[in-house]
């Protein structure tokens, strides 16, 4: 038995689409539903959730589906071809709305200037962050000669206005809070009304009054954080983000096509997802599958790190109000182009015999029927372990997916840096280490392996949440580092929660603990960016990590209570197959 490998390489053709069209979903369209359209994090979470949604209820329906069909360009294939041509014109659709809501927000408001405006005045503030010795970074630029002292002088001037100008801006909204307060003294207010009035009262405004108003000399470390943390996230991108949910209310055109557009676009990958999955196997006899799978997740994630390059060449990873238009066409041609050597090289029915010839020359039908036995009852302990085992995929999920759907507003906002690239050192930790992984595991065990992983990726999160934009590359280089830790504990989770879930599985019910497997998972990718967001509305930003840390961590409390589903210690055929991996 020998493995064609360029044969599985045009197959997986489909995959590596696949994965570049959902990692420029994910790092674009949470920016634009926020940033364009105005939408909180809630409500943005809601619609980053539809695709998971609409994928339980159709990735099983066109899997079926494509079980039935038979047409002279094989079950699979029709569906691959009209789901990614689809799925392609729609998504260059997108930026045609994106584009045109873009040039509203150009025409009608001062928001694009407002942004730029916001963003210098932060990095004149960043200057005023005091050392050990009391002297701010541009005066310590100054005594090192890095600037002279016109630049000295110049900056201190700006900082002051800034001063000055955050001062009205407090008064103006001490003015809003006391109409408000009076709202509240006649009754209009609830008692929730009241605790989050109160709540900014005591956190927000007061702060914000010490720190600017009364800081004229300066501020300390302390209160440059707050200012920083509290009143840019807060009033900066609150005001941004207001004004353009104003826009959006007011005319709601153009949000109904891009949503509308972006649900066409949604639907059209869900019909193929399945197919285009199953037709690896449909073509691969069952010994060599294993490396086949490997290879075409491998593909995954490639395409999802040529989906980050992308973004980042156009320079569209640190921007908020810029058109994706390059992105959207870039990413829908690449749609079509690998559309289209996938039908030049793979001819489906052809595959699918050869397949089969290759089963009666090794003689694998009749050893398959053999082996289809009635499936045995689990004993108690084992179903215990399978549910803990789906609790920590669950959890650890909704930890992980909260990261990756909002990093790429947060990447900007909170820390003043470019979300592609620690993304992209994330895919490329996680590529460098299948291997190693794969090793340890068998040394180990899966169960072990994972608690290292969730360790690591808990306390990744964990550490996140601390780092700030100070203004230097200090924080740049943290979250890179961050990041590909990142990358190696998500992938030793990754590498061995699948298999430990169909270990347990009877040979002809693999498909249904696969099932239990995609169907915990996709629950948590559907709640967690709708509860991710409800917090970081409740709170700000800044709750995410925390979030995710506390999520992962409870993962490692049930997956510690795990005693089955550890394959016995045998090392894989060939290093290729540490690569075969579930890639959702």
């Amino acid at each position: 038995m020998k493995l064609n490998y360029k044969k599985v390489f045009f197959v997986g053709l489909a995959f590596f689409l696949i994965s570049m069209f959902w990692q420029t979903y994910d790092s674009v369209i949470t920016k634009i539903l926020i940033d364009k359209f105005g939408l909180n994090q809630t409500w943005s979470g809601v619609v980053m959730a539809l695709d998971n949604i609409l994928a339980l209820f159709l990735l099983p329906l066109f899997g079926g589906l494509s079980d039935k069909t038979n047409s002279k360009y094989g079950r699979r294939t029709p569906y691959i071809i009209i789901g990614t041509v689809v799925a392609a014109f729609a998504f260059v659709g997108l930026s045609f709305a994106d584009s045109y809501q873009t040039a509203k927000i150009e025409s009608e408001t001062t928001l694009v200037q407002e942004y730029e405006d916001y963003s210098h005045e932060k990095e004149v503030m960043q200057g005023a962050i005091l050392n050990k010795d009391g002297k701010t970074a541009m005066q310590v630029k100054f005594d090192n000669g890095d600037i002279t002292l016109i630049e000295y002088n110049l900056w201190l001037v700006e900082y002051n206005l800034n001063l000055v100008r955050w001062g009205l801006q407090i008064t103006d909204l001490k003015a809003e809070k006391d109409e408000e307060q009076a709202a509240r003294d006649g009754g209009l207010f609830d008692g929730i009304a009241t605790f989050f009035y109160n709540r900014w009262v005591e956190q927000t405004y007061q702060p914000m009054r010490d720190a600017v108003i009364d800081g004229g000399d300066g501020l300390t470390r302390e209160e440059y954080s707050y200012w920083s943390d509290e009143i840019y996230d807060g009033i900066y991108d609150g005001n941004l983000s207001e004004k353009a949910w104003q826009m959006t209310a007011e005319k709601p055109g153009t949000f109904i096509v891009f949503f509308l557009v972006l649900l066409l676009a949604l639907v059209s990958m869900a019909t193929f997802r399945s197919p285009a999955v199953a037709l690896m196997p449909d073509v691969t006899i069952k010994p060599l599958r294993s490396k086949a799978n490997a290879i075409i997740n491998l593909m995954g994630t490639f395409g999802g790190i040529l989906s980050i390059a992308i973004l980042a060449l156009f320079g569209l990873s640190k921007l908020s109000y810029v058109a994706y238009t390059a992105a959207f066409v870039t990413v829908g041609v690449l749609m079509l182009v690998l559309l289209g050597i996938f039908l030049w090289q793979v001819r489906e029915p052809k595959l699918v015999l050869e397949r089969i010839e290759e089963e009666k020359q090794f003689g694998l039908t009749e050893e398959e029927e053999k082996t289809d036995e009635p499936v045995q009852e689990m004993s108690k302990e084992k179903r215990k372990s399978l549910g803990l085992i789906l609790a920590s995929v669950f959890l650890w999920f909704i930890g992980y997916n909260a990261v990756t759907t909002k990093f790429s507003d947060y990447a900007p906002k909170v820390l003043g840096m470019d979300f592609s690239l620690p993304l992209l050192i994330a895919q490329g930790a996680a590529l460098v280490a299948f291997v190693p992984i794969g090793f340890l595991a068998t040394k180990i065990g899966r169960r072990k392996t994972i608690l290292i992983g969730i360790t690591l990726l808990a306390s990744c999160f964990l550490l996140a949440s601390f780092i700030r934009d100070t203004g230097s590359g200090v924080t740049t280089i943290l979250m890179y580092i961050l990041f590909a830790f990142t990358g190696i504990g998500w992938a030793t989770i990754n590498v061995n929660s699948y298999p430990m879930v169909v270990e347990l599985s009877k040979g002809s019910n693999v498909g249904k603990y696969t099932g239990f497997y995609y169907t915990f998972s996709m629950a948590a990718q559907i709640l967690t960016p709708i509860l991710s967001g409800i917090l970081m509305d409740a709170f700000d930003r800044k709750i995410l990590f925390p979030y995710a840390a506390l999520f992962v961590a409870a993962a490692f409390i049930t997956m510690f209570f795990v005693k089955h589903g550890d394959a016995q210690v045998i090392k894989k055929a060939s290093t290729l197959e540490n690569f075969d991996v579930d890639m959702d």
